[in-house]
């Protein structure tokens, strides 16, 4: 497959978009610091790409799935990032009512299907809704984001094996930051390059370099026009790093600085800047203009949530039984 060239109307997308999402992550970060957030929060900070470029691969009716670390997928499907900043207060406006908070989205209209908590959980849900696309005989792929702590999981090789043997559309997506929680990728296995893990059930698996947001969209849409054309799922490990610790509770001290800043400069963000100058796609001013939208729409999402209010005690039991697949539940 040639590679896709891209221009300036692409690059300017994901400048803005990835922009967002960073900026909107860090305001997350202090928000969590003044109690404004309760519970635990991940932050994505520095894995942009990873989203920007598969985003960029799908197709109408194509499914996202991922773990906790899910502020910025739903935001990448078109999710208003006011309800998501909202969801992350506990707020009646959030995605969920404010009953899910910062580890469980969910956007039916997007396709979102979480946004899980169990380490591992949510890959066995991803070849099952891929499954039944392929049931259908849609053309859709469901994309299964996961850490690269989750590939210790047993469901992880059961959802690989039943995968592989019945050609699901599915993409396994490692988002490989180098830490499972506090502990590194060679402490756990003897593996370290992860995408080998789906030699042992033949899958097509490659390492990709996910902070080029280039890179993460050629191996994404290869691997999807794959599936759609019933040949079955791709185990893709996205080699990333989160400036960040595992959640707000991290101080991270199991690294170190000079770590940090070498993955700093690769900054996903700054590489898609680097291509709008070096082409001169954007002026000063023009960059200047985006910088202060995203700046306008993160204040906009805080005030949105100060000002929403919080559930009504009154909807504690809604939300847990849908009454059409449980006709026999009274009001």
């Amino acid at each position: 497959m040639a590679k896709k060239k891209f221009g300036k109307e692409t690059y300017l997308k994901w400048y803005e978009n990835m922009l967002l999402w960073r900026k909107f992550e860090e305001r997350a970060g202090q928000l969590y610091i003044q109690q404004k957030i309760r519970g635990f929060c991940h932050l994505y900070i520095g894995q942009e790409a990873v989203v920007a470029g598969s985003c960029e691969a799908m197709e109408d009716g194509d499914k996202v799935i991922t773990a906790y670390r899910d502020h910025v997928h739903p935001i990448a499907l078109g999710v208003p990032a006011k309800e998501i900043m909202a969801e992350l207060y506990g707020k009646k406006t959030g995605i969920v009512k404010g009953k899910g908070g910062s580890m469980h989205m969910f956007s039916k209209e997007k396709n979102f299907f979480g946004g899980h908590g169990i380490v591992g959980g949510q890959v066995p849900l991803g070849a099952g809704i891929a499954f039944a696309d392929k049931y259908r005989g849609d053309k859709n792929v469901t994309l299964t984001y996961m850490g690269d702590g989750a590939v210790r999981q047993g469901a992880f090789h059961e959802a690989l094996n039943m995968a592989m043997t019945w050609k699901l559309p599915v993409i396994f997506i490692i988002e490989n930051n180098n830490y499972a929680m506090g502990t590194s990728v060679e402490r756990t296995s003897n593996v370290s390059d992860l995408y080998k893990l789906g030699h042992a059930y033949e899958m097509p698996s490659e390492a990709v370099n996910g902070m080029s947001v280039e890179a993460v969209y050629e191996a994404v849409k290869k691997a999807a026009d794959r599936a759609r054309k019933g040949d079955g799922p791709t185990l893709l490990e996205m080699k990333t790093y989160r400036y960040k610790g595992h959640s707000m509770s991290d101080p991270a001290k199991y690294r170190t600085k000079e770590e940090v800043e070498n993955y700093k400069k690769q900054d996903p963000i700054q590489q898609v800047l680097d291509v709008i100058v070096k082409n001169k796609y954007a002026s000063d001013e023009e960059l200047e203009a985006i910088q202060q939208r995203v700046k306008s729409e993160v204040e906009e999402c805080v005030k949105f949530s100060e000002e929403s209010p919080f559930p009504d005690a009154s909807e504690l039991y809604e939300d847990v039984y849908s009454q059409a697949d449980y006709p026999f539940i009274k009001d």
